[in-house]
């Protein structure tokens, strides 16, 4: 479980980007972060990964203060983060990165089973580079591969649907629904304001001008932020 309590962020000079956060991530859970542009949600997560520190506050990971963790010291223990732009790597295949991702030596066969769970045909992609030659839909499943084979304890994603074509987020939603329906002693965040991933999340947390403004279970809150009939029906039949 991750716990943030009373998180602030402030870039010096400018205006608090983030301010008196309190909010608990538990295990087993599938958690969408949203909100307005600029209300600070991408800050939040690499706050959560450890890319930044937060001005005020802690951060604890089953009852430890990980406040000061860097990001390697963070995926060291669990917490894994992918970015809005998956990174490219001239010269590394996509078997390098995912034997690299998992800490193993993966077998062809087991690194392919991964590629196949996110809709990628393993011989086609196994021993390609992690280049220019690869689109971002494809980057983002190969990036989604990799956080599978890590087995991580929390996942962050943030706008995983940022800058790819409509085919691309089609197979990106089912992804994700598969995720949520295989999370065991592990959780997922979200960061994305895209209704579709919003109806599959266990709980929402809306950020506005750097503060939480609701958070609750998914059922509970997406009306809120729809504001029509037709959210509340799309919830109430999710929970049937």
């Amino acid at each position: 479980m991750l716990e943030l309590k009373n998180l602030s962020f402030t870039v010096e000079g400018e205006k608090e980007i983030l301010s008196g956060i309190d909010l608990t991530i538990p295990e087993n859970k599938f958690v969408v972060i949203t909100g307005p542009n600029g209300g600070g949600k991408s800050t939040l997560a690499k706050i959560i990964a450890g890319v930044i520190q937060p001005t005020a506050g802690t951060i604890e990971l089953d009852g430890e203060d990980i406040t000061g963790w860097n990001v390697t010291q963070r995926a060291r223990h669990g917490i894994a983060y992918a970015f809005q732009q998956p990174v490219r790597f001239k010269g590394i295949r996509v078997l390098d990165l995912l034997r690299i991702a998992s800490g193993k030596d993966l077998s062809v066969a087991s690194a392919c089973s991964y590629l196949s769970e996110v809709g990628l045909c393993a011989r086609d992609y196994i021993n390609r580079e992690v280049n220019a030659s690869l689109s971002g839909g494809e980057l983002k499943r190969i990036e989604i591969a990799t956080v599978i084979a890590r087995k991580a304890r929390l996942t962050v994603f943030d706008e995983p649907e940022a800058g790819i074509d409509l085919w691309s987020f089609q197979n990106l939603i089912k992804i994700f629904e598969n995720l949520r329906k295989e999370i065991q002693d592990s959780s997922v965040v979200i960061i994305s304001h895209q209704e579709r991933i919003l109806k599959i999340a266990d709980e929402i947390v809306v950020l506005e001008n750097g503060r939480i403004k609701h958070s609750g279970e998914g059922s509970e809150v997406l009306p809120l932020i729809m504001g029509t009939e037709a959210a509340a029906t799309a919830c109430a039949r999710l929970n049937q």
